[in-house]
């Protein structure tokens, strides 16, 4: 498996950090980003954006989806459901059938 060689790259507010994908996610912006309570800070950061990027911010919004919709957002992965269930289960809800 090739991999490519990382480059020296700086956000818009000035953190400098290397990365060998097109990504362009500052991984410093993104963890001051990260929430410290609710369902969103149990999850990754790929996956905490696939559910923003679909305008998913509340447990309420999540339980109008089925799992399988919510594994078709690019950055969700299987990994996730478990914690995402247990959320919406303290909750009293569930994943759409």
């Amino acid at each position: 498996m090739n991999t490519s060689p990382k480059t020296l790259r700086k956000c818009e507010k000035g953190h400098e950090y290397y990365k060998s994908s097109d990504c362009p996610t500052c991984p410093t912006c993104e963890q001051e980003r990260k929430p410290e309570t609710g369902f969103l800070s149990l999850l990754s950061a790929p996956a905490r954006r696939a559910l923003e990027n679909s305008g998913i911010t509340s447990l309420e919004q999540l339980s109008s989806f089925s799992e399988k919709d919510i594994l078709k957002f690019h950055g969700m992965g299987p990994a996730s459901l478990p914690k995402l269930r247990a959320a919406l289960d303290t909750e009293g809800l569930t994943f759409k059938k």
